[in-house]
């Protein structure tokens, strides 16, 4: 490897979570002998990944393979239920990625031989490589309802992949009539986002709000308690009316060993997003229903014999190669990477930290200990954002990731003089942090 040494690169993949512009030279992608890595996934994940192998070693032929012309980040897609946002806002393409070496294929990856080395994709292409790095995000199972099905999503839909389902959702609930109930479903544990559903809930009660006061959010959750709980039900006080006979939000959680607020079956579902669902209690008609299902890994990642019971991926958290496959790698939603949650800042700083094991090994080197970090905003009104943020570090000794005490937090609760001015704050640092997450993986 003629333009790294090992000293610069361990500065560099020590840098590799606060820096984007770092070049570590430019041999031609000609040069004989070169490494191969296939992405497969052009999420958050997959592109910084492709991203970050260039910007640290320019001597590793990378090939990101997406079915999609351009991505649409799920996060900060509740907005666009709320009207606060467009959809065109959250695509994103992948002439960056170009502009950094990277040969983006539009196909589907159907299958990996692990033991070859090659990935297939829909349209016969075959792609050989030395480490495969596999960002595939989440599947749903849709038989875990009784009446839902991926047919039936495209009526009463998930909306848990931003792009058409989103702007179904938004024209749904603008077709919705004025006193009508809207009610979402929430997935159990483990699951993309752990905050979205309540998140919104929230964006969709601003728009109740201003347009249709006497509709209803019910969000029917099979879980006691939720990400960001308290933070969340004050916000809903606040501007919304929670726990008054009024309130545009209702939650409905479930005690553990209970099935009461777990929805099992769906019925009588309609264009208009109209479904009668039933839980292990009671049964409810909804106006416009809103189902996440149940999630796993990808597809490609069970497909490929990457998941385990669980439905997602074992990983060794220091590289994140696959305990199932060598020189496979599993990052972002898919993999079992507790404690990081599955979130698109999570899945950012695992793909630095991927990138950089995946550089090391392929040129003869010890991986580097990762350091991660996450960072999660949730906006609940206009001028009303809250996060939650945390830093995680590898430990030799264990093979175990773990939080770092004292690092993060939460925003603090209350809506004193001082904490609205902070909240307004928090606002603006979601818009930041949404551009700033962008640019690092796609451009």
């Amino acid at each position: 490897m003629s333009q790294i040494t090992r000293r610069n690169f361990l500065k560099l993949s020590g840098a590799a979570a606060a820096a984007s512009s770092l070049s570590l030279g430019s041999v031609p992608a000609f040069a004989k002998g070169m490494k191969k890595v296939v992405v497969i996934g052009g999420g958050t994940g997959g592109a910084t990944a492709a991203k970050y192998l260039r910007v640290m070693d320019k001597d590793i032929e990378v090939t990101l393979i997406e079915p999609n012309k351009h991505y649409y980040t799920c996060y900060m897609s509740n907005e666009v239920l709320s009207g606060e946002r467009s959809l065109d806002s959250l695509k994103h393409g992948y002439d960056g990625l170009r502009g950094h070496g990277v040969k983006v294929v539009h196909a589907k990856a159907t299958g990996i031989d692990a033991g070859k080395r090659v990935v297939t994709t829909d349209d016969g292409q075959k792609f050989s490589y030395d480490r495969c790095i596999v960002s595939p995000g989440v599947s749903f199972k849709y038989d875990a309802v009784d009446g839902y099905s991926h047919d039936a999503a495209q009526h009463v839909t998930h909306a848990w992949k931003a792009g058409p389902q989103t702007a179904t959702l938004r024209k749904q609930l603008e077709n919705m009539k004025n006193g009508g109930t809207f009610i979402i479903v929430a997935p159990p544990n483990p699951f993309r986002c752990p905050p979205g559903p309540y998140e919104r809930a929230s964006q969709v009660a601003h728009y109740f709000k201003q347009h249709k006061p006497k509709s209803k959010i019910l969000i029917l959750d099979p879980k006691p308690k939720f990400s960001k709980m308290g933070l969340f039900t004050a916000g809903w006080k606040q501007h919304y009316g929670y726990e008054t006979g009024n309130s545009l939000i209702e939650w409905r959680g479930t005690p553990k060993g209970s099935d009461d607020n777990v929805v099992n079956s769906i019925s009588n579902i309609k264009a208009d997003g109209s479904a009668s669902v039933e839980t292990g209690f009671e049964s409810y008609q909804g106006d416009v229903v809103n189902l996440i299902p149940p999630q796993v890994a990808g597809h490609i990642a069970a497909t490929a014999g990457l998941t385990d019971g669980s439905g997602w991926c074992p990983v060794d958290m220091k590289t994140f190669e696959s305990t199932l496959h060598a020189n496979i790698h599993v990052i972002g939603d898919a993999a079992i990477q507790s404690p990081l949650p599955k979130s698109g800042y999570a899945a950012n700083s695992e793909a630095k930290a991927c990138a950089a094991a995946v550089v090391a090994l392929l040129n003869d080197m010890k991986a580097p200990k990762p350091t991660f970090v996450n960072t999660c905003y949730s906006i609940i009104a206009p001028g009303d954002g809250i996060s939650v943020a945390a830093v995680y570090r590898y430990d030799d000794a264990t093979g175990k990731v773990s939080g770092v005490k004292g690092a993060g937090g939460l925003s603090p609760g209350g809506y004193d003089k001082d904490r609205l001015v902070m909240r307004e704050r928090e606002e603006e640092y979601a818009y930041s942090w949404y551009n700033n997450l962008t640019a690092d993986a796609f451009k």
